[in-house]
């Protein structure tokens, strides 16, 4: 009505076929194409009102996480004391902790390690959890302590997951196809490895990063994909840090993720044999620090 348009102009216009969209109550597009992420964000602030906050998958993307799915509704925080009609269009959650927002790119949004529990409580495996975690700590986003502080003085509501792959991370596992690694070697009987271990020449040289680490027979064990690292300059790396390791007299195990996946007992068995193998050879004098 403000722009001298009839409710019953602007509903013809938004039909099917019309000129225009309705991309919420109250809030139209003034086109027929169809709306960019960044147009259903604005239509979504301006449905939730003033101190409304981009959370979730959104706002990490906008704040520059990279290879993000946005497939699904925007996610808002709102103050608890709104009331505001649920729609399909738009996921508006009410809160009493609404965070100060970064603008990012014009948008208000979440701190990352709110934004990233937000979308974790969406999550329904743990996988999604672990893959999301470990990538905004990998990409410098945000770290541990703050996600265990977020985790700490939010709701406890479907943290179950995030709670259990922070302890993954805590314990240094840095991705999905490590914690498989981590659960098949914890329902064995081998000794617990440690994990990322940064492993040096007794002159000091650094040897290589290994993901899994026995120090007592001196086994790695390498969890070998391009799926799991950040490009494939990262892989060619690992291949290269596995000569090295070998070189200086260390055993090492190569698994790819699937085989962890469809082949649990076989690989298993081959981490035991490795493990004897290198506990019954002098142990090479390299060393961790």
């Amino acid at each position: 009505m403000e722009l001298g348009l009839s409710s019953e102009t602007i509903y013809a216009r938004c039909d099917q076929g019309g000129p225009w969209k309705r991309l919420q109550p109250g809030v139209i597009l003034l086109s027929n194409s169809e709306p960019t992420r960044e147009q259903r964000l604005a239509a979504a602030l301006r449905y939730a009102g003033d101190g409304a906050v981009i959370t979730g998958l959104d706002a990490l993307c906008l704040q520059g996480l990279r290879q993000i799915s946005l497939s699904g509704p925007p996610h808002l925080l709102v103050p608890a004391s709104r009331q505001i009609r649920a729609i399909e269009a738009t996921l508006v959650e009410r809160t009493v902790r609404l965070p100060q927002p970064f603008i990012r790119l014009g948008f208000p949004t979440a701190p990352p390690h709110r934004a990233a529990l937000d979308a974790c409580r969406r999550f329904s495996t743990v996988d999604e959890v672990r893959g999301l975690l470990t990538r905004v700590i990998q990409a410098g986003k945000t770290t541990i302590a703050d996600l265990s502080t977020e985790l700490e003085r939010g709701s406890n509501r479907r943290t179950r997951l995030a709670r259990r792959v922070l302890n993954e991370i805590e314990d240094g596992i840095r991705s999905p196809a490590e914690a498989w690694a981590r659960d098949l070697v914890l329902r064995s009987d081998l000794p617990a490895p440690s994990w990322n271990v940064p492993v040096h020449s007794p002159g000091g040289e650094l040897l290589g990063v290994v993901d899994a680490w026995w120090d007592d027979v001196a086994l790695a064990w390498e969890i070998d994909s391009v799926e799991f690292h950040f490009a494939e300059r990262d892989y060619v790396h690992t291949v290269d840090r596995g000569s090295r390791l070998v070189a200086a007299g260390i055993f090492v195990v190569h698994t790819v993720p699937s085989t962890i996946r469809k082949e649990p007992r076989a690989v298993l068995a081959r981490l035991t044999q490795a493990y004897h193998h290198a506990a019954n050879r002098p142990r090479p004098p390299v060393v961790t620090r």
